[in-house]
């Protein structure tokens, strides 16, 4: 199943690397990024793979949230058709 990350805060020093590093931890492969530096905001989406996620889709997304909140990032993961479906016009 694939799904979007996206990641929004505070630019600094590693963030790409914390939050692959943690989807990868759990088996999850990044597809496609994106990412750019708005002033002092730093803004990213990804496209991942989640079919061979060592954990339910749930408990990824709670634990990417609880991540990003400990790092002062906005971290939201959503499965692809559903947010298809949120910007369909």
């Amino acid at each position: 199943m694939k799904a979007i990350v996206t990641v929004i805060g505070r630019d600094r020093v590693g963030i790409i690397a914390d939050v692959t590093r943690l989807l990868a931890e759990n088996g999850v492969n990044v597809l496609d990024i994106s990412q750019t530096v708005l002033q002092e905001y730093f803004t990213m989406i990804m496209l991942v793979d989640a079919s061979g996620c060592s954990v339910p889709f749930a408990d990824l997304a709670a634990l990417l949230k609880a991540a990003g909140a400990g790092q002062a990032l906005e971290i939201r993961m959503q499965r692809e058709d559903i947010f298809n479906a949120m910007h369909r016009i």
